[in-house]
């Protein structure tokens, strides 16, 4: 290995000798370079070496070239003051580009599935402009033909770079017949073919044999039909006449690559809705491509495709909410169009919606209608709203509203549509019928649903609230009963947020409170405590100790410590409020604190942190006997203890 090592060293002395002759490097600088590649190539020669080393070793030279770059500019102008001619070219300036070439080759024939690793050597390719890339990529498409991106890299160097349309085009035709699945390479193919088409129509123009591109300009159509309205205010008839002729034969030429274009988009169309059938993302990206560009009876097409997606996708809610939102203009679009323009595409995609109900009555189908409603409602943030949006946005309240009941009337009501019908009537500041309308899903199919209760409890705490500043013991026992009818048959860790919204909500009624702690005895002794999270009984003991005061925080924490599995979330909140009082001299909290680690370690033995916890309580408030034994205790008892003998406090 040493030989192989220094022989790749001795290789380099042209080059290192030329840096300094050339007054680019010191010999320091060089004498430290050479350990540096000595020491990256012994890691490469290793038996086993890593990909960090191989990249590690490409960023280096990558910086030191650079360096080399920076000083060699610095040398030219020093040169040009004097008078000196230009610098001429020599091994220093091609030594570093074919170093890391030739470590970004080592690379990939070590790593030759790594895809990444390939594409960043094809990038280094592609910028230095070496002359290697063919080669690079001739290898990366015979390890991963099965790699769309590879195809379509290829493709695009040789038509970009090369200008070569016939072997990007051969490049595309291959890649499809080992990769007919693939979506993105039937949209590439599909776009450089057009392009391609757009460059040799560019070509006729510079030419002054054509006019305009394939690219769709909505304001193209708006000037020519100006233009036929207003041309006898700039043109003579003679001069019109022989405009006609001369536009025949451009209109021809046009027209050709029109009706070219469109033969190239049904050829590819056909052959990948054969290949990929089941793909809807595949028909709606070529459909955008249809729609900006500028083809023969474009309209025809346009028919064909649609027609094409309704008999395949008829049964996909995505298909129905794709073609009701092609009925809106874009946003921008929207404040040159008048009222009128604007109710009617909102007309024409609301009836898509409801002929999409009845074909695909479901839930999903359901939230697409009243996340499209919802977004007429409420613009997204940029979006200005002129009168025409304004007033779609009052039959949009409305509609909306009628879209919930139907979805209620059809069985397709979810938790989460009925928490957004819920929630629409409070945005409305309709309190009283959104509690109505929540008491009566509550008391329905949705009776075990959580965030539904949730909703409900917070209209009825806010109703209580609003009729007057102190509940009454009616209103007050109306709540509770409603808050056990969710909080005995739902978990815990799902019914968070209602736990502390009825602890808040009760907290100053000593009497609720405490049926509150009874019902959460009740549910920690199902459920059992939280290790790690939300931890119910942490929550009450804080409440507790923040109204209360210690005594009853210390009664109310030895009951939840009674239940079979209180968990050691409970421990550590315990231990945490008896050390704030130790840490003021109360030698009782110091002591049950200590309690407190001894019943936690009979169930968690083997909790690092626990063990560590107690340790340093030790160190900073018991003494050195009390640590030492802690100390010895977890070692003998910890399976591994390795990594509480690495503590840093130890």
């Amino acid at each position: 290995m040493a030989d192989v090592v220094q022989y790749r060293l001795e290789r380099m002395v042209n080059e290192l000798d030329d840096l300094e002759r050339r007054g680019f490097f010191t010999r320091r600088e060089i004498a430290e370079i050479v350990k540096q590649r000595r020491k990256f190539e012994y890691r490469l020669k290793r038996p086993s070496p890593l990909k960090q080393d191989y990249l590690a070793y490409i960023e280096y030279e990558k910086q030191l070239d650079l360096l080399r770059l920076l000083r060699k500019k610095s040398v030219a102008r020093e040169l040009k003051k004097k008078g000196n001619k230009k610098m001429k070219k020599s091994v220093s300036d091609f030594a570093g580009v074919s170093r890391i070439l030739e470590i970004y080759r080592l690379a990939v024939m070590r790593f030759k599935g790594d895809i990444e690793l390939w594409f960043q050597y094809l990038e280094f390719c592609r910028e230095k402009r070496n002359g290697r890339m063919k080669k690079v990529l001739a290898q990366v498409i015979r390890f991963h033909p099965k790699v769309p991106g590879v195809w379509i890299y290829a493709a695009a160097w040789e038509f970009d770079h090369n200008l070569n349309a016939t072997a990007a085009r051969a490049l595309m035709q291959n890649g499809l017949r080992v990769c007919s699945t693939s979506e993105d390479l039937w949209v590439e193919y599909l776009r450089m073919e057009l392009t391609y088409l757009n460059k040799l129509k560019a070509r006729k123009v510079a030419l002054g044999e054509d006019d305009g591109t394939l690219i769709r300009d909505p304001g193209d159509a708006g000037e020519k039909q100006w233009r036929d309205e207003n041309k006898d205010l700039f043109m003579s008839l003679d001069e019109e006449r022989q405009n006609d002729d001369a536009s025949k034969v451009q209109n021809g030429e046009s027209d050709l690559f029109r009706e070219q274009g469109l033969s190239i988009l049904k050829t590819i169309y056909s052959g990948a809705i054969e290949a990929v059938p089941s793909s809807l993302s595949l028909r709606k990206r070529f459909f955008e491509i249809l729609e900006a560009t500028n083809l023969a009876q474009s309209e025809e097409m346009r028919t064909e495709i649609l027609g094409d997606m309704k008999r395949d996708f008829s049964t996909q809610p995505e298909y129905w909410d794709w073609l009701a939102r092609l009925e809106i203009s874009d946003p921008q679009s929207t404040q040159e169009m008048s009222k009128e323009i604007i109710l009617s595409q909102f007309h024409k995609a609301t009836q898509i919606y409801e002929e999409a109900l009845e074909t695909v009555p479901s839930a999903t189908m359901f939230n697409s209608y009243t996340k499209f409603l919802m977004d007429a409602i409420v613009p997204k943030r940029g979006e200005n709203q002129n009168s025409g949006l304004s007033s779609r946005t009052v039959d949009s309240i409305s509609h909306l509203l009628k879209v919930y009941e139907k979805a209620e009337t059809m069985g397709c009501i979810t938790e989460d549509l009925a928490c957004q019908h819920v929630s629409f009537y409070l945005q409305l500041g309709r309190l009283d019928e959104a509690k109505k309308l929540a008491e009566k899903l509550c008391n329905g199919k949705l009776s075990d649903t959580v965030q539904l209760w949730i909703l409900r409890v917070s209209i009825e705490m806010r109703c209580v609230t609003r009729k007057s500043p102190s509940p009454s013991k009616s209103d007050l026992l109306f709540i509770l009963e409603l808050l056990q009818k969710v909080l005995t048959k739902v978990s815990i860790s799902k019914a968070e947020s209602l736990w502390l919204m009825a602890l808040k909500f009760y907290a100053n009624h000593k009497h609720y409170f405490d049926k509150l702690v009874e019902v959460s005895l009740i549910s920690l002794a199902r459920d059992g405590g939280s290790d790690h999270g939300f931890s119910l009984s942490s929550a009450i003991v804080n409440f507790v100790l923040t109204k209360d005061g210690i005594q009853h925080a210390r009664e109310i924490y030895k009951r939840y410590l009674a239940l079979p599995h209180p968990g050691l979330a409970i421990y550590r909140t315990c231990i945490e409020l008896e050390l704030n009082l130790a840490s003021t001299g109360d030698k009782d909290c110091l002591v049950n604190a200590r309690k407190l680690y001894e019943s936690a370690l009979t169930t968690y033995d083997q909790d690092v942190s626990l063990w560590r916890d107690y340790y340093s309580m030790e160190i900073k408030m018991g003494t050195s006997e009390t640590a030492t034994a802690v100390y010895w205790r977890a070692r003998k008892t910890l399976r591994d203890p390795a990594a509480f003998i690495a503590s840093p406090d130890l």
